[in-house]
Protein backbone atom coordinates (compact mmCIF):
# COMPACT_ATOMS: atom_id res chain seq x y z
CA UNK A 1 0.00 0.00 0.00
CA UNK A 2 1.16 3.34 -0.91
CA UNK A 3 2.35 5.61 2.66
CA UNK A 4 -0.18 8.68 3.06
CA UNK A 5 0.81 11.59 0.75
CA UNK A 6 -1.22 14.13 3.12
CA UNK A 7 -2.38 14.81 6.28
CA UNK A 8 -5.27 12.53 6.76
CA UNK A 9 -7.69 14.32 8.67
CA UNK A 10 -7.68 17.76 6.02
CA UNK A 11 -9.98 16.24 3.10
CA UNK A 12 -8.85 17.31 -0.13
CA UNK A 13 -11.88 19.88 -1.66
CA UNK A 14 -11.81 20.20 -5.11
CA UNK A 15 -13.71 22.73 -6.48
CA UNK A 16 -16.37 21.59 -8.99
CA UNK A 17 -16.49 18.79 -11.57
CA UNK A 18 -13.96 20.05 -13.65
CA UNK A 19 -10.89 20.13 -10.54
CA UNK A 20 -12.10 16.75 -9.58
CA UNK A 21 -11.67 15.43 -13.19
CA UNK A 22 -8.53 16.21 -13.06
CA UNK A 23 -7.24 13.87 -10.53
CA UNK A 24 -8.19 11.40 -13.15
CA UNK A 25 -5.77 8.32 -12.50
CA UNK A 26 -4.69 9.53 -9.40
CA UNK A 27 -4.29 8.41 -5.70
CA UNK A 28 -6.55 10.97 -3.50
CA UNK A 29 -5.47 10.00 -0.29
CA UNK A 30 -6.57 8.75 2.98
CA UNK A 31 -8.76 8.56 5.80
CA UNK A 32 -8.16 8.51 9.40
CA UNK A 33 -7.74 5.66 10.66
CA UNK A 34 -10.93 3.90 12.75
CA UNK A 35 -11.27 1.25 15.10
CA UNK A 36 -14.03 -1.38 14.87
CA UNK A 37 -15.81 -2.43 17.63
CA UNK A 38 -17.69 -5.49 18.89
CA UNK A 39 -20.57 -2.88 19.62
CA UNK A 40 -20.59 -2.08 15.88
CA UNK A 41 -20.72 -5.63 14.61
CA UNK A 42 -23.31 -6.38 17.13
CA UNK A 43 -25.78 -3.34 15.97
CA UNK A 44 -24.96 -4.35 12.52
CA UNK A 45 -26.03 -7.88 12.97
CA UNK A 46 -28.90 -6.77 14.99
CA UNK A 47 -29.63 -4.10 12.08
CA UNK A 48 -29.19 -6.80 9.42
CA UNK A 49 -30.39 -10.65 10.80
CA UNK A 50 -26.83 -11.36 10.34
CA UNK A 51 -25.82 -13.04 13.55
CA UNK A 52 -23.32 -15.63 12.40
CA UNK A 53 -21.15 -16.95 15.58
CA UNK A 54 -17.78 -15.55 13.76
CA UNK A 55 -19.26 -12.17 14.23
CA UNK A 56 -21.72 -11.91 17.01
CA UNK A 57 -19.94 -14.64 19.67
CA UNK A 58 -16.72 -13.94 21.38
CA UNK A 59 -16.12 -17.30 22.93
CA UNK A 60 -17.03 -19.36 19.89
CA UNK A 61 -15.35 -17.41 17.42
CA UNK A 62 -11.70 -17.48 19.53
CA UNK A 63 -11.64 -20.65 19.15
CA UNK A 64 -12.50 -20.60 15.56
CA UNK A 65 -10.45 -19.66 12.13
CA UNK A 66 -9.61 -16.24 13.24
CA UNK A 67 -8.91 -16.47 17.36
CA UNK A 68 -11.80 -12.99 17.58
CA UNK A 69 -14.96 -12.35 16.12
CA UNK A 70 -14.97 -10.52 12.56
CA UNK A 71 -16.58 -7.23 10.95
CA UNK A 72 -19.18 -8.74 8.81
CA UNK A 73 -18.05 -7.44 4.76
CA UNK A 74 -20.69 -5.23 4.85
CA UNK A 75 -20.52 -3.86 7.89
CA UNK A 76 -16.94 -2.82 6.15
CA UNK A 77 -18.54 -1.59 3.03
CA UNK A 78 -21.11 0.47 5.02
CA UNK A 79 -18.12 2.48 6.53
CA UNK A 80 -17.09 3.68 3.16
CA UNK A 81 -18.72 7.04 2.62
CA UNK A 82 -17.51 7.72 6.88
CA UNK A 83 -13.68 6.80 5.47
CA UNK A 84 -14.20 8.62 1.98
CA UNK A 85 -15.48 12.10 3.20
CA UNK A 86 -11.69 12.33 5.44
CA UNK A 87 -10.19 11.68 2.04
CA UNK A 88 -12.51 14.58 0.08
CA UNK A 89 -14.65 16.30 -1.29
CA UNK A 90 -16.09 18.33 -4.31
CA UNK A 91 -17.63 21.54 -3.96
CA UNK A 92 -20.06 22.88 -6.06
CA UNK A 93 -22.94 20.15 -6.60
CA UNK A 94 -26.42 20.46 -5.79
CA UNK A 95 -26.05 16.90 -4.84
CA UNK A 96 -24.43 13.77 -5.06
CA UNK A 97 -25.99 10.41 -4.55
CA UNK A 98 -24.70 7.00 -4.53
CA UNK A 99 -25.16 5.14 -8.06
CA UNK A 100 -24.05 1.64 -7.21
CA UNK A 101 -20.72 -0.26 -6.69
CA UNK A 102 -18.74 -2.42 -9.03
CA UNK A 103 -15.87 -4.88 -8.91
CA UNK A 104 -16.96 -5.19 -4.83
CA UNK A 105 -14.51 -7.94 -3.17
CA UNK A 106 -13.41 -8.87 0.92
CA UNK A 107 -9.97 -10.34 0.61
CA UNK A 108 -9.47 -10.31 4.19
CA UNK A 109 -10.89 -10.14 7.19
CA UNK A 110 -11.47 -7.19 9.35
CA UNK A 111 -10.98 -8.79 13.28
CA UNK A 112 -13.06 -6.64 16.13
CA UNK A 113 -10.85 -3.70 17.55
CA UNK A 114 -8.79 -3.91 14.31
CA UNK A 115 -8.35 -0.71 13.04
CA UNK A 116 -9.13 0.33 9.44
CA UNK A 117 -8.84 3.45 6.93
CA UNK A 118 -9.23 3.87 3.22
CA UNK A 119 -7.27 5.27 0.22
CA UNK A 120 -8.75 6.36 -2.63
CA UNK A 121 -8.12 6.76 -6.31
CA UNK A 122 -10.68 8.73 -8.93
CA UNK A 123 -10.93 5.99 -12.10
CA UNK A 124 -13.52 7.33 -13.93
CA UNK A 125 -15.40 10.76 -14.54
CA UNK A 126 -18.43 10.77 -17.07
CA UNK A 127 -19.81 14.07 -17.89
CA UNK A 128 -22.78 14.47 -18.25
CA UNK A 129 -24.96 17.68 -19.37
CA UNK A 130 -26.08 18.50 -15.10
CA UNK A 131 -22.85 16.93 -13.50
CA UNK A 132 -21.46 13.56 -14.31
CA UNK A 133 -21.10 9.99 -12.78
CA UNK A 134 -17.43 9.38 -10.69
CA UNK A 135 -15.93 5.87 -10.31
CA UNK A 136 -13.61 5.93 -7.60
CA UNK A 137 -11.73 2.90 -6.52
CA UNK A 138 -11.48 2.81 -2.55
CA UNK A 139 -9.37 0.24 -0.82
CA UNK A 140 -9.85 -0.06 2.71
CA UNK A 141 -6.73 -1.39 4.68
CA UNK A 142 -6.51 -3.07 8.73
CA UNK A 143 -3.79 -2.06 10.30
CA UNK A 144 -0.80 -4.73 10.18
CA UNK A 145 -2.24 -6.39 7.35
CA UNK A 146 -0.78 -7.06 3.81
CA UNK A 147 -4.40 -7.84 2.06
CA UNK A 148 -7.32 -4.75 2.14
CA UNK A 149 -10.07 -5.92 4.14
CA UNK A 150 -12.61 -4.21 1.11
CA UNK A 151 -11.72 -2.90 -2.56
CA UNK A 152 -14.66 -1.76 -4.14
CA UNK A 153 -15.45 1.16 -7.13
CA UNK A 154 -18.04 3.16 -5.84
CA UNK A 155 -20.07 4.96 -8.58
CA UNK A 156 -21.79 8.40 -8.01
CA UNK A 157 -23.86 10.98 -9.48
CA UNK A 158 -22.63 14.38 -9.45
CA UNK A 159 -25.35 16.54 -9.80
CA UNK A 160 -23.92 20.22 -10.68
CA UNK A 161 -25.16 23.16 -9.16
CA UNK A 162 -27.51 25.80 -11.41
CA UNK A 163 -26.60 29.21 -11.61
Amino acid sequence: MCPPDRDAAIPAVYEGISAFEAQLGQHLGYSDWHEVTQQQIDLFAQATGDHQWIHVDPERAAAGPYGTTIAHGYLTLSLVPLLVKEIYQVTGLSMQVNYGVDKLRFPAPVPVGSRIRAGAELVKLERSANGGRATVRVTVEVEGSDRPACVVDTIAMMVSERP
